[in-house]
């Protein structure tokens, strides 16, 4: 896939719809963000891990945002080999949190360890803002002590928030066990304080858009042995599928987008990227199989 530099300063993505980009049969990737419990996917997910499966897409983490879905995602997990699991309270649904919550999550993570690998997604929306400011800041250092008593790492929401997520994060550091930026947003700036942190910056298909310039320098500045790749399915498709239900098959979209910022092969960034997820997330390596 060839990419060009557009009047915005960015890049956009020359490929068609059907133009998938390849790996070669020993390179892997893993989708370190998805929402595989979604009405989006439940009339086809089988057909679309088998897809998933078929491009070289070895692991999908599928991230619990409340109870239910923290469940659903348990389950699946436990369903189907390739799939893992995290569980969580999202700043949206923090208001509902209820004074047993976190005793049920606990609990959940303590009886299906095999298949939990993450706690989150956490964090703040200031964007949105279902729930009061200062009650998501309470639940999400709540959240992040939490994490840290399970031994998990901890996937971050930012949205429109990074001072109070940079604040809070560093109060509650040190991160034993590490952690990632989900769906990154910010620009090179914020992501060197993110990185200094410790933490692990997950770059959605976002990087495709070609006003996504801020998104597009730290998927090319920052190191590579620092970046995740996520869909954050059903949402955020890449370019050229953008518009559609995003599928764990179009990780390889952003694959190749940070190949060619960074003008290597897609392979290499497919090695790095679900080296440093296998290390975060403490994958073990018949995954990758």
């Amino acid at each position: 896939m060839a990419s060009a530099k557009n009047r915005h300063g960015g890049f956009s993505v020359n490929i068609e719809p059907g133009q998938l980009p390849q790996l070669t049969h020993d390179t892997f990737l893993i989708d370190s963000h998805c929402h595989l419990d979604m009405d989006a996917y439940q009339d086809d997910l089988e057909t679309i891990l088998e897809q998933a499966y078929q491009n070289n897409i070895r692991t999908i983490i599928s991230v619990g945002i409340d109870e239910k879905s923290s469940r659903q995602a348990i389950f699946l997990a436990a369903k189907y080999t390739m799939v893992k699991a995290t569980i969580g309270i999202h700043p949206h649904d923090v208001a509902h949190i209820q004074p047993q919550t976190f005793d049920i999550l606990a609990d959940l993570a303590e009886k299906n360890s095999k298949d939990i690998v993450g706690y989150g997604e956490i964090g703040l929306d200031y964007v949105k803002n279902y729930t009061p400011a200062d009650i998501q800041r309470t639940h999400f250092r709540s959240q992040l002590s939490l994490a840290n008593e399970l031994k998990l790492p901890v996937i971050i929401h930012d949205r429109e928030a990074h001072d109070d997520i940079l604040r809070i994060l560093r109060e509650a550091a040190p991160y034993k066990y590490g952690g990632v930026m989900h769906c990154f947003s910010g620009n090179m700036t914020l992501a060197r304080q993110v990185l200094d942190l410790g933490f692990h910056i997950s770059i959605p298909g976002v990087v495709t858009f070609k006003n996504a310039t801020d998104l597009q320098k730290v998927a090319r500045e920052a190191p590579l042995t620092s970046l995740l790749l996520e869909t954050d399915g059903p949402f955020l498709s890449p370019v050229p599928q953008r518009g559609k239900r995003n599928e764990p098959t179009f990780l390889l979209y952003t694959a190749q987008m940070i190949a060619d910022l960074r003008d290597i092969p897609i392979n290499e960034v497919a090695r790095q990227t679900s080296a440093n997820a296998m290390r975060l997330f403490r994958l073990p390596p018949t995954l990758m199989t």
